[in-house]
C-alpha cells in the first residue's frame, strides 16, 4: 500500500537522485539488474548537503548520445504542489510511478514497461499461476487493448470471451468505473479488471465476426493456473497423448515432468503426440527450451539477437520423446514461447503445425525487480526461429489450417491433428 503524505522539499531531493540514477541504472540493466536483485533503500536527510543536491534539480545530465535538461519536469512538479486544488490527491510515489510509466511508454513498445510494487507483485503472482481476477492474458492486437488468451476453464472462458477479442469497455460498480478502455495500458487494464473473488466485472468487447459488440458479465474466481495437463484420446483407430500446454510458468517444468513419465509408461501403445498450445500466451524464455528440448536431441532450438550480438540456443539434451511422431496445435492465442517451441519443432522435425496462424510475439524481456520494489520489463532482444525467420506481428502461419467451429461439441482441430498422425 502506497502511504500518502504532503510533498516536501526534502521528497523533492529524493526523488531527483531516484531519477538521476534511473539514467544510469538502466545502462547495467545486465551486470546487476537481471540477476533480480532488490537494491537497499537510501535513507536521505535535511541535512546540510540539501542546498547543493538541489542544484542538481536543474542540471543538464547525459542520457545516451542527448544532454536531457530536467528543469521543465521540476517546474511542473512545483506548480503542482503549489497551485493544485485537491493536494491531498499529491502522493510523490504514484506521481513517480507515473513518471516513469510515462517514459517506458514514449518507447510505443508495449512489452517495455514499468510496474509499481503493487502491480509488480501481482506480475510475480500471475507467473507462478495464482491470482483472482477473469482470467484472461491480455495484449495488444492492431494496437488495441485485447484478449490474447482467455485461460482453460477460467470465469471469462466461461462467460464467452474468445482469443482475439477486444475489449473496448469496462464497467465495475464496486470500483465506481465504467470507462473506455481502447488507450489503457496493460498495467491499468489489469488493475481494472481484477478484484475479489465473485466480484462481477462487465467487458464489452468488440468480435471481429459479430456485427454489434458483445456485452459480457463475468463474476471473479480464483485462477489456479495448471500449465500442463495429459489426455488419452482415441479416434480413427488411433490412440494418442495430448499434451496441452497452456503456458511456461515457474511450475511447468514440474508438471511437465510428471506427463512425460506418465506418456513414457505407455508409449508402447501410443500412436504419437499431439502437443496442444491454442491458447498459450508464452511465459518464461528458458522453459520453451527445455520443452522443445524433449522432441530435439541437438542443434539450434532457438536465436535471440539483442543490440551488439545473436546467440543460439541449442538443444539441452534430454529428448526423452523424441521418437514419438509430433504434430502440434496452435490459434492466434498462441504467442511468444509457444511460437517458439511450435517454429523450432517445424523447423527441426518437419512437425506440422496445425489450427490457425499464432500471434506474432517476436520480442524477449527482462523482467527486473528495482529498489523500490516495482518492477521493469526492458524489451532486450528479439528471437529468431532455427530456419531465421522473425515472426513479430505477422505469427506462424498454420500448415494445416482448421477453423474453430463454436457451434459444435467436437474439437475438429484436434481431431485433424489426429489424423496427420
Amino acid at each position: 500500500m502506497i502511504k500518502k503524505f504532503k510533498i516536501s522539499y526534502i521528497s523533492n531531493i529524493f526523488l531527483v537522485l531516484i531519477v538521476l540514477f534511473l539514467g544510469a541504472f538502466v545502462e547495467y540493466k545486465f551486470q546487476y539488474l537481471s540477476k533480480y536483485a532488490r537494491i537497499n533503500e537510501a535513507a536521505v536527510d535535511g541535512s546540510s548537503e540539501s542546498t547543493q543536491l538541489a542544484k542538481i534539480m536543474a542540471a543538464t545530465v547525459p542520457v545516451g548520445n542527448e544532454n536531457v535538461n530536467f528543469d521543465t519536469f521540476w517546474e511542473v512538479w512545483s506548480v503542482l504542489e503549489r497551485d493544485y486544488i485537491d493536494q491531498e490527491k499529491l502522493d510523490a510515489n504514484k506521481m513517480m510511478d507515473g513518471a516513469i510509466g510515462g517514459m517506458t511508454a514514449s518507447l510505443e513498445d508495449p512489452y517495455t514497461m514499468y510496474l509499481s510494487p503493487k502491480d509488480n507483485e501481482r506480475s510475480g503472482q500471475d507467473l507462478a499461476g495464482s491470482f483472482y481476477g477473469v482470467g484472461i492474458e491480455l495484449g495488444y492486437i492492431d494496437g488495441f487493448l485485447a484478449a490474447v488468451a482467455p485461460l482453460n476453464g477460467s470465469p471469462a472462458t466461461m462467460a464467452g470471451v474468445e482469443a482475439g477479442d477486444y475489449i473496448i469497455r469496462v464497467k465495475d460498480d464496486a470500483k465506481n468505473l465504467d470507462e473506455d478502455s481502447t488507450k489503457w495500458s496493460l498495467t491499468k487494464a489489469v488493475d481494472n479488471i481484477r478484484g475479489p473473488k465473485d466480484a462481477p466485472v462487465t467487458l464489452t468487447l468488440v468480435r471481429k465476426s459479430v456485427d454489434q459488440p458483445l456485452e459480457i458479465t463475468i463474476n471473479r474466481g480464483e485462477i489456479v493456473v495448471e500449465s500442463v495437463t495429459l489426455e488419452f484420446v482415441e479416434h480413427a483407430g488411433k490412440r494418442v497423448a495430448h499434451i496441452i500446454l497452456s503456458r511456461f510458468g515457474e511450475r511447468t517444468s514440474a508438471e511437465w515432468d510428471a506427463i512425460v513419465t506418465e506418456i513414457l509408461a505407455q508409449k508402447n501403445s501410443l500412436d504419437g503426440i499431439i502437443l496442444d498450445m491454442r491458447n498459450n500466451p508464452g511465459g518464461f524464455f528458458d522453459v520453451s527450451i527445455d520443452i522443445a528440448s524433449e522432441f530435439i536431441e541437438e542443434g539450434i532450438v532457438v536465436s535471440q539477437k539483442d543490440r551488439l550480438i545473436e546467440q543460439n540456443y541449442a538443444a539441452r539434451g534430454q529428448a526423452r520423446l523424441k521418437d514419438m511422431q509430433l504434430e502440434v496445435l496452435m490459434n492466434r492465442g498462441s504467442a511468444s514461447a509457444s511460437e517458439i517451441v511450435a517454429g523450432a519443432v517445424r523447423d527441426r522435425l518437419g512437425a506440422k503445425l496445425i489450427g490457425e496462424n499464432s500471434f506474432g510475439k517476436g520480442t524477449v524481456q527482462d523482467r527486473m525487480i528495482l529498489s523500490n520494489g516495482g518492477g521493469l520489463h526492458v524489451t532486450v532482444a528479439k528471437w529468431l526461429l532455427p530456419g531465421g525467420a522473425w515472426i513479430h506481428e505477422s505469427g506462424i502461419p498454420a500448415d494445416i489450417e482448421v477453423e474453430a467451429n463454436p457451434d459444435t461439441l467436437e474439437d475438429e482441430q484436434l481431431l485433424r491433428a489426429i489424423e496427420e498422425i
